[in-house]
């Protein structure tokens, strides 16, 4: 029988023990699925400042964040099972796994453990699921992300190798078994530890369902789909029932928390619906992303913070060829991809959202002309149908946004988007105006 779908949970849909044991009525129908988790919620952001504090060699800090993230764990353990049994079990689960991460406070710390230290989250969780189930008496299968998931030199998919060692793996398996498997974590082109970075677990399971060419991926978090606006900021935002592959990545990209960025390609290259769905609300359609698209001016805005924008200007530019070619040259030496560009006769204009190595990039840039930096900025992308041939399309949004300053404006390089740039002080406040001029109550 084959693999019909993909659910993944997110770090809320398994946050806690009643969360854990609501899953189970989800999971537990006829239809052959993989079950994609992440780490218990807050678990990542522990792990990483335990990295952080190994890495500064306060091994008395590191410790005692480990002992607080273990006794987190039995609480999670002695609340989940209901047998003395599978509470043993669980006890011992923990004790080895914290035990390996104790291991590191005795040893020089290296990059390579620090990404084996922060995937330890997942491997808990889907450990504590799977005996869960088992417990309840349902069938249940543990299949390692790691037996299977890879990325290559240049920290992407090797679809070759997932594919080959994924259908082997479900080979060994009975068919009527839930297969519980990791998100985020994978093996790198030379066999060590590694991950598909924050949030990669939505990216874990699009590509697992791509791989196997599934009816459908479901990222279950804890909001019921997409919505038209940020919710923590805006009140009376409304869930978008039906988006666009190509919308989709748009938002999610420029800030929708809901979905990874990079978790959209693989199911749009497939053509593979993506199902967004609320644990706490199953009930709920959610959002659903396909390659159809129902045309609105206005379908959603996001934000995303921590841009930093260089300006460049040098006279070279005049009448010559060969500029960009060059500035586009330093960032590509550095790896740092560029959000938006706008360009003028002697300036050029850029947005980055990795300021890692910024000042070496202003130094390089300086060698063409003149650069000024500028941080705390924010890009606000506002979603619809900006096609050429539908007038009035935009003006509502400069109306909006009339008493904030915009930095810089990218349009007409997607007929789905546009996109602003303002100072990261000014979010909230634009985006409750674009909320009042685009989706007004009625």
């Amino acid at each position: 029988m084959s693999i019909v779908k993909i659910m993944k949970f997110g770090g809320t849909s398994v946050g806690s023990p009643e969360r854990m044991k609501s899953l189970i009525p989800l999971i537990t129908d006829n239809e052959r699925k993989i079950v994609v988790l992440s780490a218990m919620s807050g678990t990542t952001n522990s792990l990483v400042e335990i990295n952080n504090l190994l890495y500064a060699g306060n091994i008395t800090g590191a410790t005692e964040k480990i002992e607080l993230l273990r006794e987190k764990y039995h609480g999670v353990v002695d609340n989940l099972y209901e047998s003395e049994q599978y509470r043993k079990t669980g006890h011992e689960l923990i004790n080895s796994h914290f035990g390996y991460i104790c291991n590191f406070t005795t040893r020089a710390f290296t990059k390579v453990q620090d990404k084996a230290i922060v995937g330890e989250g997942e491997l808990i969780s889907t450990a504590l699921v799977h005996n869960m189930l088992l417990e309840r008496g349902i069938k249940s299968i543990l299949m390692p992300a790691l037996n299977f998931m890879r990325i290559d030199k240049d920290g992407e998919p090797d679809y070759y190798y997932i594919e080959e060692n994924l259908r082997r793996e479900l080979r060994k398996h009975d068919s009527k078994s839930i297969l519980i498997t990791q998100g985020f974590i994978c093996r790198n082109a030379i066999g060590e530890m590694d991950n598909l970075k924050r949030g990669g677990s939505d990216y874990s399971a699009s590509i697992i369902g791509a791989v196997l060419k599934v009816k459908e991926i479901q990222i279950w978090t804890d909001i019921s789909g997409l919505h038209n606006n940020d919710p923590r900021f805006v009140e009376n935002t409304k869930v978008i029932r039906e988006l666009s592959f190509d919308e989709a990545a748009e938002l999610a990209y420029f800030g929708a928390k809901i979905l990874h960025p990079s978790s959209v390609n693989p199911a749009r290259i497939n053509n593979i619906p993506v199902r967004l769905k609320n644990t706490m609300e199953p009930d709920d359609e959610g959002t659903l992303i396909t390659s159809n698209s129902e045309l609105m001016d206005y379908k959603a805005v996001a934000a995303k913070d921590g841009i930093s924008v260089l300006r460049i200007r040098s006279d070279r530019m005049l009448m010559a060829y060969g500029f960009l070619r060059k500035v586009f040259e330093i960032f590509e030496a550095y790896k740092t991809p560029i959000d938006m560009i706008t360009t003028s006769e002697v300036a050029v204009s850029i947005t980055i959202d990795n300021p890692r190595h910024i000042n070496e990039i202003a130094a390089d840039l300086r060698e063409l002309g003149s650069v000024e930096v500028e941080k705390d900025q924010t890009i606000i992308c506002i979603v619809g149908d900006f096609r050429i041939q539908r007038t009035g399309s935009a003006p509502e949004i400069f109306e909006a946004l009339n008493t904030i300053p915009l930095k810089m404006i990218s349009y007409g390089s997607s007929n789905i988007s546009l996109s602003i740039l303002i100072d990261t002080e000014k979010k909230i406040e634009a985006l409750r105006l674009l909320s009042k001029y685009l989706f007004p109550r009625k």
